[in-house]
Parts: structure tokens; sequence; C-alpha cells
């Protein structure tokens, strides 16, 4: 027990790390990594010793974000504390590449959390597009199909970002 124990401790960070670009809020990230976490430690029995936790895990939580995500649209809460969350809590870089980082997590929030996902799960925790199918319990087509629009939405979305930054510099 010790051994899956420690297995799925080790897990944290890149859970954090998937949770907080689901979310983009740092209370919300932790909280779902402690439904994870909880979810995962009472079905201890589901995980298969000698097979690594990680796709086990990032299941239970994009199923905790899914299930999250349609409560809030029943209670018509999404949309609206998501923009009020973000103006209150931006501010413009001091530095380029600062700048640019916060410029494809803002676009990334704009992206279908159905696209967002897929890219987070491939881009950034660097899974297999089979992995991350698996996960998202979608056929690898489907997520290769997700992954190639979220990236076309996310470069439409920074181009009209850039385009807004040069008009407002012109000003």
């Amino acid at each position: 027990m010790d051994g899956k124990r420690k297995a799925i401790v080790g897990e944290i960070p890149g859970l954090r790390r998937y949770a907080r670009a689901l979310l983009r809020d740092a209370d919300a990230a932790d909280d779902l990594v402690q439904d994870c976490l909880e979810r995962a430690f009472s079905r201890l029995d589901n995980w298969q010793t000698g097979t690594s936790p990680r796709r086990w895990l990032f299941t239970l939580m994009h199923n905790l974000f899914v299930d999250g995500v349609r409560a809030r649209k029943r209670r018509s809460e999404l949309v609206a504390g998501a923009k009020l969350d973000t103006q209150e809590v931006t501010r413009a870089p001091e530095q380029n590449g600062v700048l640019d980082l916060q410029d494809v997590l803002d676009a990334l929030q704009e992206v279908g959390s159905d696209r967002r996902a897929a890219i987070l799960l491939v881009g950034v925790e660097g899974m297999s597009y089979a992995e991350a199918a698996e996960i998202l319990g979608i056929p690898t087509g489907t997520l290769m199909s997700r992954v190639a629009r979220g990236r076309q939405d996310l470069r439409e979305i920074l181009d009209v970002a850039r385009r807004r930054r040069i008009l407002k510099a012109v000003e």
C-alpha cells in the first residue's frame, strides 16, 4: 500500500500543473487536486500495481473537472465568474517573454474546454495521443482533431491579440 501512496504523491506536481492550466484559479485548482487525491486514495484498489498512476489520476481529475463544468453550467455561473476573476487578476507583465506567456494563457482560456484539455495533456504534460485519448475517454482520432483545432484556435486568438496591441501602440 505504501508504494501506491508514494507513486500517487509523486504525481501531484503534474496534477497541480494540469488543474491550474484548466481552471486558471489557484484555489480552485488546489480544490480539484484535493478532490482527485481523495477519490484516488479512496479507490486505491482500482489502480493496478506495477503500472504508473499517471493515466489513472489524470482520468480521475478530468472526470471531476467535467462534472464541475457541467454543474456550473446548470447554475449559469461559469461565464460570469470567469470574466470577473480574470479581469481582477490580470496585470501588464514587465518582460516580453512574460507578455507572450500571458498572451498564450489568456488565449488558452478562450479555447473550448474540450480542446483546451486535449492541448494541455499533449502539449504541456507531454502525454502521447493514445494516453491523452484514454484519459479523456475519446478515440485517438478525435483527440488529434481537438489538438489540431485547438492549436488553430490559439493561433487565431493570438493573432487578433497581437493586432490589438499593435493598434494600441500606434494610437
